[in-house]
């Protein structure tokens, strides 16, 4: 893997490929499993199902994606949902009113707002902090605080966290959950569950599915009474993936490993490239080692993703306006302007008026997001390619 990261996990291309897939599970021994689409199951006797009963509470497709998902995370269980903000959701009903979290400060703006708008009604209080301040974040716990959210890259402005330094400090305190966003780089570039995490979560819709053509969610975790809890409100609030998505995941999470290392070898071509150039004011990119956390990211993963971000304008200081920002966007021809990311195309976005357009303004400015940072999902083309679209954008935009 790249120089001075931890090793890839062993073995996972295998597991990806056969986890969960064993042919002698279906009856026709296919090797490709099967896209179970009944919503209801013919059992034995009243109340004695064979193995399901009712689509929503269990599905055949739907379990060998979860079990694929639990191997590559090192995980005894794993839990799908319909989106990313299902798993969020299902997380936070895992709470009672009165709980407390501690999330970071730059987190992604879906759930940023859930927590302020729609968990804050039923007593659930969240205070955000800069988790890459050990300080900062060891003075936000308070004694009713029962779950602490992370992500590690922050989403857009890449922080990495101390992921095993936060998970010791916040196992000092009674039935604290510390719950990880591994979504930009998935299981293959880092395992938060060996770092000390409780639970780690996904939107599978980005880099585990990988093609642009699925919205869901996922949870995996080693502890049992979590996943008995997790499994009820599963069924209980019916925010679960159809067999179809699941079956496109889990064709998906074939690829995933050399999928990753094009993400990573390309997405540092192109930041290099971003870091020299003139027009550019400054890139963060945790492969870099202007990454005030490149250590920590060396240290707890084995690489990066195709993600990274840049303030355009120039070296001197000069920062573009939206108008500018606007205009790069529109300029890009091989960098599509789309929210989401992860996917094999390269795509582009403004993050304070798309992504994280429902953080407050002066949220967004204390976390820095200007209408001239620029979000990049680098995507599997050719990485000369995407350096010269943005060259030529750059030009056309500000020159």
């Amino acid at each position: 893997m790249a120089d001075g990261y931890l090793p890839a996990p062993p073995g996972y291309a295998t597991l990806a490929i056969h986890s969960g897939q064993k042919p002698e599970q279906w009856s026709s021994n296919e090797v490709v499993p099967p896209i179970s689409l009944s919503t209801t199951y013919k059992q034995l006797a009243p109340g004695k199902p064979k193995d399901f009963e009712y689509s929503r509470s269990g599905n055949p497709t739907r379990n060998v994606l979860e079990e694929c998902l639990a191997s590559l995370e090192g995980a005894k269980y794993g839990l799908v949902f319909s989106t990313g903000l299902g798993a969020l959701v299902v997380l936070v009903n895992h709470l009672k009113s009165g709980d407390h979290i501690v999330s970071v400060d730059d987190v992604y703006g879906g759930t940023g707002r859930y927590l302020a708008q729609v968990a804050k009604k039923f007593g659930v209080e969240t205070t955000h902090v800069d988790a890459s301040n050990i300080e900062k974040f060891k003075g936000a716990i308070r004694p009713n605080t029962k779950m602490v959210w992370l992500e590690s890259p922050t989403n857009p402005t890449l922080k990495v966290v101390d992921i095993k330094r936060i998970a010791d400090t916040s196992h000092k305190h009674k039935d604290i959950i510390v719950v990880v966003d591994n979504t930009f780089l998935t299981s293959y570039f880092q395992r938060p569950l060996e770092l000390g995490a409780d639970v780690v979560m996904y939107s599978l819709t980005k880099y585990m599915n990988g093609h642009s053509d699925v919205v869901m969610g996922a949870v995996c975790t080693n502890r049992e009474d979590i996943n008995e809890s997790l499994r009820f409100l599963q069924n209980s609030l019916g925010i679960v993936p159809s067999p179809f998505d699941c079956y496109l995941v889990n064709r998906g999470l074939k690829t995933l490993p050399i999928r990753m290392k094009q993400h990573m070898h390309n997405s540092l071509k192109v930041a290099h490239f971003l870091e020299s150039h003139p027009l550019v004011h400054k890139v963060i990119h945790p492969g870099l080692q202007s990454h005030p956390q490149y250590e920590i990211s060396r240290k707890q993963s084995s690489g990066f993703s195709g993600m990274l971000s840049f303030y355009l304008g120039s070296k001197n200081g000069k920062t573009a306006t939206l108008e500018e920002s606007t205009k790069f966007l529109q300029n890009l021809k091989i960098f599509a302007l789309a929210e989401s990311l992860g996917g094999y195309e390269s795509l582009a976005e403004l993050p304070s008026i798309m992504t994280h357009a429902s953080v407050p303004p002066e949220r967004r400015e204390q976390l820095g997001i200007s209408d001239s940072l620029i979000r990049l999902s680098v995507g599997l083309e050719d990485a000369e390619d995407l350096c010269n679209d943005l060259d030529s954008a750059l030009k056309s935009t500000l020159e």
